[in-house]
């Protein structure tokens, strides 16, 4: 007997629409598979999660999940691209290169704050270290996906000012970028719940070290 189109699930009709290579054209159940790993990769972290608890908050069948990844390492590597690329999907209209140079340096210290789009980032990263002996390839992703982009972004805008002959040229901009990024793992972990200006008050013990003028 033939199916009633009228009685398709969510991930039927998605399959429905699956490419010659296997991989799904629908981009929205991808979003919803990737939104329920990484909540999973908050409440269970990385070796706890399992395929068939994402499936069934997402709503959908483990072959569906095994047509888009081999398994749940590269499903992970996915998540965690989509929260940088929300992240940056989030960030205010501005252009870092244009801004005084002040104000440049304090934008690039806001965005290097890993809750800057996600409140649970800091666990999830905290999974993810926690994992280091399991299943170190874990570490490698959350450097290249998570931490390198942002702390990056602070280099170069660093770069860019002491092109436009606002910082000094002796710095050394990677250690200023590592302690900008540092400073709001140690915020976390010191519970400090007053971290809405933390940019700010890194910026302001940092820039007159590094200002050709700081005034």
């Amino acid at each position: 007997m033939a199916a009633n189109p009228a009685n398709q699930t969510l991930d039927e009709s998605a399959e429905a629409e699956v490419s010659k290579g296997g991989r799904p054209r629908d981009p929205a159940l991808d979003e919803v598979i990737i939104k329920a790993t990484r909540r999973r990769l908050v409440l269970d972290g990385y070796s706890k999660m399992t395929l068939g608890d994402i499936a069934a908050d997402a709503g959908v069948t483990r072959p569906t999940l095994y047509r888009r990844w081999p398994g749940k390492f590269e499903l992970v590597v996915d998540a965690l691209d989509y929260g940088f690329r929300e992240q940056r999907n989030t960030y205010p209209n501005l252009n870092l290169d244009e801004l005084p140079p002040l104000e440049a340096f304090t934008e690039a210290v806001r965005r290097l704050d890993p809750t800057y789009f996600n409140p649970d980032a800091m666990v999830l990263m905290g999974n993810f270290m926690g994992e280091t002996i399991r299943t170190p390839g874990l570490m490698a992703i959350l450097s290249e996906h998570a931490v390198e982009p942002r702390v990056n972004l602070l280099e170069r805008t660093l770069a860019n000012l002491q092109d436009r002959g606002a910082v000094k040229q002796g710095i050394d901009k990677s250690t200023i970028a590592s302690m900008c990024f540092g400073s709001y793992f140690a915020a976390f972990l010191r519970a400090d719940t007053d971290r809405a200006g933390l940019a700010e008050k890194v910026v302001q013990a940092i820039w007159p070290a590094i200002a050709v003028d700081p005034g």
